[in-house]
């Protein structure tokens, strides 16, 4: 099934149709070819919705669990706190949350939170103890660090943005479901992006399946790659997001519920392109919420610079594709992927940005990783 919301394009868009049709058929490919179940793609520019097109078992209607591309909506949230001035990114966390500064923790910043250099990549959180304020505490409190924060860059799966939505609830006294729905999805009019979907509208999410053979530990070394360490992000974990219990729980590194749709153009906001035309985070907020804060910093799985600023990912260098970007994206894109290959970010230079969804997750990284850079390669020479 393949379904089209192409729309008519101004005459005057900086976009070229042959670039277009390149990317759908590209974003098509995998479906087609029987590997993924289904997928779906956004591009938009100028807060246009040039394309949104569904492959395979879904529909236009159908939304999808975009994981950690939530992290960049979960961010933005945090950002109208600091753009308000009731956040402060130098800020301790034990300021704001006191029962997190036991076993050494109380010197973390909320900065490091977002960068993914505070120091407890792996501390665990069940997510059905969101709900139970005595349970959360307890995490944070019981969580230890695994190096000093500050000291160096790892990936943060879950932890640290548990902490960020616990601080905009205590900031702005308001459960995180509801500010993220009142102050971004309602005020974006992006009625079908959801973090914490509710039960009602959970038999519209496509139903996550792993596809495809892992590689072996002979197949890296024959590539002369590392092996991918064991992370919390299993194939049992992510299954987890088919449950209703745990949709509904608004996991704010991880369970973002959206279509490709809503997702390029919540990053069409981020650039100032809304539907009212109304401007909800300012310019100024913008360029200081994606400046790299890390340069120094490497990401120990890929070698490359981090390239981190308050909870999204900066194209930067050369090495961008490593990233999650396209080979042509200026060094000025921002964004966040997601487990299974979710794709979500916006171009300041070209004005496209772009949502791409599949819940067929690939088990052999390497053909994933090469799919979303040649799908993101696609997209970013749209606009020009």
């Amino acid at each position: 099934m393949r379904q089209n919301t192409k729309k008519n394009v101004k005459k005057n868009a900086r976009f070229k149709q042959e670039n277009l049709d390149a990317l759908l058929i590209r974003a098509e490919k995998e479906v087609k070819e029987g590997l993924l179940p289904s997928a779906q793609v956004a591009i938009a520019q100028d807060g246009e919705l040039l394309a949104f097109e569904t492959f395979g078992d879904a529909t236009n209607d159908s939304l999808y669990c975009v994981f950690s591309a939530t992290k960049a909506i979960t961010s933005a949230a945090a950002w109208l706190l600091i753009q308000d001035g009731k956040l402060d990114t130098q800020q301790r966390v034990s300021e704001l949350v006191p029962e997190f500064s036991k076993n050494g923790k109380q010197d973390v910043t909320i900065e490091q939170l977002f960068t993914h250099t505070s120091g407890f990549p792996t501390a665990p959180f069940r997510p059905t103890d969101w709900e139970d304020k005595k349970k959360r505490s307890k995490r944070f409190s019981d969580w230890r660090l695994n190096w000093t924060p500050g000291s160096r860059f790892e990936y943060h799966p879950t932890s640290s943005m548990w902490v960020i939505a616990d601080i905009i609830e205590r900031v702005s006294n308001e459960p995180f479901c509801d500010y993220v729905r009142n102050q971004i999805a309602n005020q974006l009019e992006l009625p079908n992006l959801h973090i914490g979907c509710p039960v009602e509208q959970q038999h519209r999410i496509a139903d996550i399946t792993h596809v495809g053979t892992s590689l072996t530990k002979e197949d890296y070394a024959k590539l002369g790659l590392p092996e991918p360490p064991v992370t919390e992000v299993t194939e049992e974990t992510l299954l987890k997001f088919n449950e209703a219990e745990t949709r509904k729980i608004p996991v704010p590194g991880g369970g973002g519920i959206m279509s490709a749709s809503d997702l390029a153009m919540f990053y069409q906001s981020l650039i100032g392109n809304t539907k009212s035309g109304e401007t909800v985070w300012k310019e100024d907020t913008i360029n200081k919420a994606t400046t790299v804060l890390n340069h120094s910093m490497v990401d120990p799985l890929t070698g490359a610079p981090a390239n981190r600023a308050l909870g999204v990912v900066v194209s930067g260098d050369k090495k961008r594709s490593i990233r999650g970007f396209g080979h042509d994206n200026s060094e000025k894109a921002f964004g966040h992927t997601g487990a299974g290959g979710q794709i979500g970010w916006v171009d300041p230079e070209t004005g496209i940005s772009i949502g791409y969804c599949t819940n067929g997750h690939d088990r052999n990284p390497l053909r994933q990783a090469r799919r979303s850079i040649s799908i993101s390669s696609r997209a970013a020479i749209c606009g020009r």
